[in-house]
Formats: structure tokens, C-alpha cells, sequence
């Protein structure tokens, strides 16, 4: 039996402490969403670009680091190279509260601070999805992806209404450090984690460029994985420009407070926990495919709802397109990241997630710096049309791919091969 089929389920030890660990660093990350441009905006007092920037340097470590990442994730035992972003995110978090503390914070550091998070997020997420298929059967993985991703979308309810308390009551900088803090416990309960992980497989090294080179073939050669990369990028684009200025826009256009900004956020965070409820029904039901096909489509109309928000009551026009938007963004998430696992070959699988990510991820640092760029020079609710047009004519890409021919995604390549040629690849 192979090693993949060996594994445990959702209810075991070995994934309750990984899932507790992780659901633990998602809510800091959920607070720190909105404490980091809140320092930014506060302590700071910086503009709309440096607030996009923000977004934009967090991501940029994909573009730099996100090739070479999944070569060495697929050389590496995946459990060591979380435990050291988890120290490194600790320690490049808490900096921060420790600079304002002692009166020497500056703009230049929390980009800093942002970047080097971001360089240990490249590393931890790469290992974690290779991780996932050591710790679940294939069977469990969607179950285990979808507890993931609702642990995240309550982070993500939960997260920004704590942070506009801590922001209001302690400062803005408290809530870097709960973030900081929340990368200890993740680091304990992988520390905790006994199950013994394969080893990588036993193939001859060559040169890390030629590694990556094997990940990108495989991604760009198949059509839905190359499909799925392409509207990832496209839409993360739409979706990070409008995310990266929107604290922005509630505070300095729209003149809600800190407070409100998190109860907002939190609001729009229900879509999250939505889609994480529908993922599994509306892909038995209609096939995964269809349905990831018919969350993306149906969630991007609601992203036109951002620019119409207004103060008082007009804030219900935020917090819809919110919950619309996140509920089939978050459940086509899921149905398409178990593709992937089950879909990629065990010994790519690092390669392959890193050349997707990279894509994915690159296009967010371009989606930050675009959105705090326009809303300098076109102003901050033009922008948001900007991006959600944007997001709208994205789902093009879906609607006109291969994907639509499918009810489920297949589980192989030669599963593609089959549909496509009517013959079996030998």
C-alpha cells in the first residue's frame, strides 16, 4: 500500500493538532489584516500607496522565491521547513510592537516586517500543501481542506472585529502582536505531531534550475492546471486591489471608524464560512468542476457592490458584495486546492503548487502595488470599480477553457489525455 493511502483521517491526533495549530495562526493573521494597515494609517499617518505596499511586499517573496521554494520543499522533510517559518514569522511580527514600544517605528520597518512574513509564509505554505497528503488519505483530503478553510473564513469573521477592538482599546501595534504570538502555538502543535513523514523520493538531484523547470512543464502542459493558474492570477489581481486599499476606503472616503472597520470586515468574513458550508454539497452535486466553475462565475458580479458603499446605511453594500464574493471564492478554493493534491504526482506535488503559487501569489504583490497606485492617482472608489470590471471579465477565462467540458475534475493526467483524444496514454 502506498503511503498516501496509509494515512489518517480528520479525526486523528496528528491532524486535530495540525488543524488546531493552524486555525490558531489564521486567527492572528485574521487580526492582522486590519492592525497592519491600521498602523500604517494611524501610528504612521501613511498614504493610500504605502497602504497597497503593504500588501504588495508581503507577496513579493513569491515572485522572488517562490520557484526555487517548491524544489527545495520537494527535497526537504516538509514538518522542519514549517517549524522555521513559524520562528521566523514570530520573530519579524513581534519586531514591530517592540519598535513602537520604543519609539523607533517607521514605515521603512513595517514593510520590512511585512516582507520577511512573507518570505516565510512562500516556505510554509508550499510545505504545508505537500504536507497535507503525509498526514490525510486522499479520501479525507476535501473534508481536511474544508475544516482548513473554515477555520481561515472564521479567522477571517472573528479576526478583524478583534483587531478593531484591540486597535481602539490598546493601540494599533497589539494586534501585530497577537498575530506574533499565534506563530508560537502553530509552531508548538507541529512540534507535537508524531506521525513519521516519507522520506522524499529516492531520485538523483539535479540542478535546482532544472527542478523547477519540472514543475512549471508540468503546470503550463496540462490544460486545467494552466487554466486554473491563469484565473488565479487574473482575478487575485482584482481582488488584491480592491482588498489592499479597502481599510482605506472605509476610514478616509467612506469615515467609518476603527472599530466599525472591524465590525465590517467581520461581516463580509460570513461569506468565507458560507462557502466553506456549500464546497462539498454543490460539488456532489453538481461535479467539481461545474461547481468551481459556477462559484467563481457567480461570486464576481457581487465584487461591483464595493464601489457603491456610502456611510451609515450605504455600508450594506460593502458587507453584501462581501459575503457574496467570499462565499464562492472561498468554496471554489477548496474544491480546486483538492484537485491539485490528489492530481499532482507525489514527488512534484512541492514543484507543481509552488509554480501555481507563484502565479497566484505574484499577481496579489502586482494587485497591492496597482491598487494603492491608482487610488493615489484616480482616487480610491474609482479604483474599486477599476478592479471588480476586472474581476467580472476574469471569469472568461473559466467560462472558455477547457474546464467547462468536464463535470469533475479528473484525477489523472491520463484522465485529460482521455477526454480529450478519446484514446488511453500508454
Amino acid at each position: 500500500m502506498s503511503g498516501r493511502k496509509r494515512q489518517g483521517s480528520v479525526s486523528g491526533r496528528e491532524f486535530r493538532l495540525f488543524w488546531f495549530g493552524e486555525t490558531t495562526s489564521m486567527f492572528g493573521n485574521g487580526i492582522a489584516v486590519v492592525a497592519l494597515p491600521l498602523v500604517a494609517v494611524l501610528t504612521l499617518h501613511a498614504d493610500t500607496l504605502v497602504v497597497g505596499l503593504l500588501t504588495s511586499v508581503a507577496y513579493l517573496p513569491w515572485l522572488i522565491l517562490g520557484l526555487p521554494a517548491g524544489a527545495w520543499v520537494d527535497r526537504l522533510p516538509r514538518r522542519p521547513v514549517m517549524l522555521i517559518c513559524d520562528a521566523v514569522s514570530f520573530v519579524a511580527y513581534v519586531s514591530v510592537p517592540a519598535a513602537a514600544w520604543a519609539g523607533v517605528l517607521t514605515t521603512p520597518h513595517l514593510l520590512l516586517a511585512a516582507f520577511l512574513g512573507g518570505c516565510a509564509n512562500v516556505f510554509f505554505t508550499t510545505a504545508q500543501r505537500a504536507y497535507m497528503p503525509t498526514l490525510l488519505s486522499d479520501a479525507e483530503l476535501l473534508a481536511g481542506n474544508a475544516r482548513l478553510q473554515g477555520s481561515e473564513s472564521t479567522a477571517e469573521i472573528t479576526g478583524p472585529g478583534l483587531a478593531g477592538l484591540l486597535v481602539q482599546a490598546f493601540g494599533a501595534v497589539t494586534g501585530l502582536l497577537a498575530n506574533a504570538l499565534s506563530f508560537v502555538v502553530s509552531w508548538l502543535c507541529l512540534r507535537a505531531i508524531r506521525t513519521i513523514e516519507p522520506p522524499p523520493p529516492a531520485v538523483q538531484r539535479r540542478r535546482l534550475r532544472t527542478e523547477v523547470g519540472d514543475g512549471l512543464r508540468f503546470l503550463f502542459r496540462d490544460p486545467i492546471l494552466r487554466t486554473l493558474a491563469v484565473f488565479s492570477a487574473v482575478s487575485n489581481i482584482a481582488l488584491t486591489g480592491m482588498s489592499s486599499i479597502e481599510v482605506a476606503f472605509l476610514v478616509r472616503t467612506v469615515g467609518v471608524g476603527e472599530a466599525m472597520v472591524g465590525a465590517v470586515l467581520t461581516l463580509c468574513g460570513l461569506g468565507g464560512v458560507l462557502g466553506v458550508l456549500l464546497s462539498s454539497r454543490v460539488s456532489h452535486r453538481f461535479g467539481s468542476a461545474r461547481a468551481a466553475l459556477i462559484c467563481q462565475v457567480s461570486a464576481a458580479p457581487f465584487t461591483l457592490l464595493f464601489p457603491l458603499t456610502g456611510p451609515g446605511a450605504g455600508l450594506a453594500f460593502f458587507v453584501a458584495g462581501g459575503i457574496g464574493a467570499g462565499a464562492g471564492v472561498v468554496a471554489a478554493s477548496i474544491i480546486t486546492d483538492t484537485f491539485r493534491q490528489r492530481y499532482c504526482p507525489p514527488g512534484l506535488i512541492g514543484r507543481i503548487s509552488a509554480s501555481a503559487a507563484v502565479i497566484s501569489f505574484g499577481a496579489i504583490a502586482v494587485g497591492g502595488l496597482l491598487g494603492g497606485a491608482l487610488g493615489e492617482l484616480c482616487g480610491v472608489r474609482e479604483t474599486l470599480w477599476m478592479m471588480s470590471g476586472l474581476q467580472v471579465l476574469s471569469t472568461a477565462i473559466l467560462l472558455f477553457s477547457p474546464i467547462r467540458k468536464f463535470r469533475d475534475f479528473p484525477e489523472s493526467e491520463h484522465a485529460i489525455f482521455a477526454a480529450e483524444t478519446g484514446k488511453v496514454m500508454s
